[in-house]
């Protein structure tokens, strides 16, 4: 059975998902399935790692976890997070960004860039974002319906910081 990540991956390169924002060096940017109200604007990071930044490694382009890539890939994927992290900023008008490499319920690396907002409740605004909210139940992003205009933003920001 193939991970959803893996999954995800795969219609990207089809053209298959709206959501898909662009492509960075190191893998595909999207917007997140899922926006908790408070904090709309949640990206990832999914991995497409180019061979020639995995000479002999044997975790292949879609690696378990930061650590299973070699010391220049990390930097390039860490580095494209980054950029997305930019482009969420740009976009959302957020005050600061929590960026989380968890891998534990698809154990594929992935990187989530979450955008945090003045505006929220003091004590959430705090707290880790799946602590503080409730992603499963969130709703569920549609760039081409409610999400439009965000998808836009982030996707042109996007575009301005990788030419």
């Amino acid at each position: 059975m193939i991970d959803p990540i893996t999954n995800r991956i795969n219609r990207i390169k089809a053209g298959n998902d709206p959501q898909a924002l662009g492509r960075l060096r190191t893998g595909y940017a999207i917007l997140a399935n899922q926006q908790p109200e408070p904090i709309t604007g949640c990206c990832m990071l999914l991995p497409d790692i180019p061979d020639e930044l995995l000479p002999g490694a044997p975790c292949g382009p879609t690696p378990a976890n930061l650590n299973d890539l070699p010391v220049p890939a990390r930097a390039a994927f860490l580095a494209d997070v980054a950029l997305l992290g930019d482009a969420v900023i740009a976009a959302t008008g957020c005050d600061r960004l929590n960026y989380l490499i968890l891998c534990n319920q698809v154990p594929v690396l992935h990187a989530h860039v979450v955008p945090r907002f003045a505006d929220e409740d003091d004590d959430k605004r705090l707290m880790d974002p799946f602590a503080a909210y409730d992603f499963a139940g969130a709703r569920r992003a549609d760039a081409t319906g409610p999400d439009r205009a965000l998808w836009q933003r982030l996707r042109d920001a996007l575009a301005e910081r990788t030419g």
